[in-house]
């Protein structure tokens, strides 16, 4: 297989206006595409755990160009899915990270405007008082991961 990029990651939401809330409102991403789709034809019903009827599925994203990866939420309106948010040390995609100029910043900006972080903010700080990396969660209880990059 020969794969430039990751194209998408998607994810399930309670409550897409309180997920809007956060991914849009506080962390600043654009949608870009939000639509009510019927789930009960062609290819869905054998991708679900249980016979959905629509789901709600808005896109995400941070950049301008058609080609960067981005976020798919979903929700199914009228109807609660099901499961919990995992872990790391649990079977299935345990978050996603995105990389950003100024981890140390971001997470007081955050801690401010009442994200809960997935630790107290000292626990993410280097004997130097640097934050490299550091975890969120999102209205799901979804961890989010926000780092300097690779190297860094």
């Amino acid at each position: 297989m020969e794969a430039s990029s990751i194209s998408h990651i998607a994810f399930c939401v309670r409550d897409v206006e309180k997920s809007l809330a956060f991914y849009r409102d506080v962390l600043g991403m654009k949608v870009t595409f939000d639509q009510l789709q019927d789930t009960t034809s062609g290819s869905l019903p054998n991708v679900y755990q249980h016979l959905r009827q629509t789901r709600r599925t808005v896109h995400l994203t941070f950049g301008e160009n058609p080609a960067d990866p981005f976020l798919v939420m979903t929700t199914h309106p009228s109807e609660n899915p099901d499961g919990e948010p995992i872990k790391l040390d649990q079977v299935g995609i345990s978050h996603f990270s995105f990389t950003v100029r100024d981890p140390k910043a971001l997470a007081e900006e955050l801690t401010v405007k009442g994200v809960r972080l997935a630790g107290p903010i000292d626990t993410w700080m280097d004997a130097q008082g640097n934050i490299r990396s550091f975890y969120v969660y999102d209205p799901d209880g979804i961890l989010i991961q926000f780092d300097a990059g690779v190297g860094a």
